[in-house]
């Protein structure tokens, strides 16, 4: 046995990925991670007891090089008789039809395709639109074109262990260690396969936690890429897994070991093209991170990734406890009457007679139930926990709570004051301070069709109140003398070429911004679906404009063009919590 073989062997076994019997499909594109994953657990397929087959997705977005790489891995699957799984998706129609990046639409096909093959390897197209699928699912003589079952007299591929001498098997539905959930669409057939395996490496896990670094994340985005996603169906209960056996494999050991075997892989012509983060992170900066600073980056980000899954683990479990005892949810006064709403209260119980509170119902972020928690327990809890608790309020209630919300609620609950305080949240929450609770309120939803638009007049210098954000979004004029060290300059405009008033509101479809270190203007629209920002609260994220055009953005730098020089005076605009404000214009 090779004795990356024997790595990637110990790896699954103490991590439980792979069990005697699993019937596994191989994510191949044809690179050299996901060959080199082939050859491995081809290797290690007597040894585990597995069944395997090859599956391939073709995203159409290089055009003859994109079918290339199907021949590719057909001929791969026919070569050692493997069942061959495959499909095509039109990215970037599916990227227009939901207005996001193309990286984003791929990965929504592509796992949509595997959580199919999970579930019965069938037809169903539920997870996207059918026009967007150019074919169905192929196996075996299905294919036609493509591989049937074969294997070939002549070089057989190593045979199927009938004594399996691999990991037990054991319920699907407790998997061992931490795990992502994939949502999944139920499936009346038995199914083809129940494991997906990609090929991930420990490069692959650096790049995304120094990116998720880069861009501002916790500890869940911290823990990286998982070993293993549960697939789960419409009860909850696991249908499949998606594993990654190479999370600890460098690439260049996968390289390697292709080239001790004489296989050939495709290159992705895409992966020299430096729009993409991911291809400038890989090549540009964890090159010199190894370079300049430490050899083993890599690695060390992989360890990070790991204890910060481990943590997350345990907070997890700590937080599902904490909901169901000192968070208390009761139904919001404006409910009350309302078709659907007289027994016990749930997000699904709405009466369809009302389609438009049923259409803004079932938007991210539209809970309809109140949450109290006790303002005593919460202030005497460690500041970890009192974080914690918080952002679970907010994930469940679908308020896009980031940390200067959870600080300022956090300041808020230990003031003096009156009992019936306010203080303002996103998309129109708010919380109300009692003696012995802190209330989160839900908006009165019959009166919020959808999410409106909003905008404000900004003083240069001056302050605006933004409710729709619970915040304060402030305009600062600043000497040249006060500019030394104590301002990031990515941040500072240049005063003489602002207007007295800024336009303070939310970015709308169309709406361009050239941050500084870009080649050129880009659509907001793409750059917050770059930076991972999820709905609500995409939809909301603050510009200012100065007539037409968007001279700061929240949390990107402003244009170069509009940076002051040396000695010449500077507009800082930042934000502000409300009650921050309220405080300040009370002393």
């Amino acid at each position: 046995m090779h004795s990356l073989a024997e790595l990637v062997l110990a790896r699954v076994r103490r991590q439980e990925l792979l069990r005697a019997g699993d019937r596994v499909g191989i994510a191949v594109s044809g690179g050299i991670d996901s060959v080199a994953l082939l050859w491995l657990l081809l290797e290690l397929r007597p040894e585990l007891g597995i069944v395997l087959s090859v599956v391939h997705f073709n995203h159409k977005l290089r055009g003859a090089e994109s079918d290339s790489d199907q021949e590719f891995v057909a001929g791969l699957a026919l070569e050692h008789g493997l069942e061959f799984y495959c499909q095509s998706g039109d990215v970037a129609g599916l990227a227009a039809e939901e207005h996001s990046g193309v990286e984003a639409a791929a990965r929504e096909l592509r796992y949509g395709f595997f959580r199919r093959l999970l579930g019965a390897g069938g037809d169903d197209d539920d997870e996207v639109p059918s026009e967007l699928l150019t074919g169905p699912s192929t196996s075996g003589a299905e294919a036609q074109n493509l591989v049937p079952p074969y294997r070939s007299a002549g070089s057989a591929a190593p045979p199927q262990s009938t004594t399996p001498q691999g990991l037990k098997p054991s319920s699907l539905a407790e998997p061992i260690g931490p795990a992502e959930a994939v949502p999944f669409q139920s499936q009346d057939q038995e199914r083809s396969l129940n494991k997906i395996a990609t090929g991930h490496t420990l490069d692959d896990q650096a790049e995304t936690v120094l990116m998720r670094l880069i861009r501002g994340t916790g500890l869940r985005g911290l823990g990286g890429i998982h070993p293993r996603i549960v697939v789960e169906n419409e009860d909850g209960e696991g249908q499949g897994e998606i594993v990654r056996p190479l999370l600890g494999i460098r690439r260049t050991e996968l390289e390697q070991y292709l080239a001790d075997l004489k296989q050939p892989w495709r290159e992705d012509s895409t992966n020299a093209e430096s729009k993409f983060t991911r291809n400038r992170v890989r090549g540009l900066v964890l090159p010199l991170l190894e370079r300049e600073f430490n050899p083993a980056v890599v690695e060390s980000f992989a360890e990070l990734a790991e204890i910060a899954r481990d943590e997350e683990d345990y907070w997890e479990n700590e937080i599902s406890g904490w909901l169901g005892t000192v968070v208390q949810w009761s139904q919001p006064q404006w409910t009350r009457g309302l078709p659907g709403f007289e027994g016990p209260q749930s997000l699904v119980q709405i009466h369809p007679s009302n389609p438009e509170l049923l259409n803004r119902l079932q938007q991210p972020g539209s809970a309809v139930m109140n949450a109290s928690v006790s303002r005593p327990w919460l202030l005497t809890e460690p500041i970890a926990v009192q974080r914690r608790v918080l952002k679970a309020i907010g994930e469940q209630a679908g308020i896009p709570l980031e940390f200067k919300h959870i600080e300022e609620i956090l300041h808020f609950a230990a003031a003096d004051g009156p009992p019936g305080k306010e203080l303002s949240l996103p998309l129109g929450w708010k919380i109300v301070r009692e003696p012995e609770a802190m209330v989160f309120i839900t908006p009165d939803l019959r009166r919020q069709e959808r999410v409106p638009d909003y905008e404000y007049s900004l003083p240069v210098p001056g302050r605006a109140m933004v409710p729709e954000l619970g915040v304060v979004i402030e305009a600062v004029r600043l000497t040249p003398e006060s500019l030394l060290a104590e301002y990031n300059p990515q941040q500072l405009l240049r005063a003489e070429l602002l207007p007295r008033h800024l336009i303070v509101r939310n970015w709308r479809p169309g709406d361009r911004f050239w941050p500084a270190h870009t080649k050129a203007p880009k659509k907001i629209k793409e750059l917050l679906q770059e930076r991972h920002v999820a709905q609500p609260g995409r939809r909301l994220w603050p510009v200012a404009a100065n007539r037409d055009e968007i001279v700061w953005m929240r949390d990107f730098s402003v244009p170069a063009g509009l940076r002051p020089k040396a000695g010449e005076e500077a507009v800082l605009i930042r934000e502000i919590p409300w009650e921050a404000q309220e405080r300040a214009t009370v002393t």
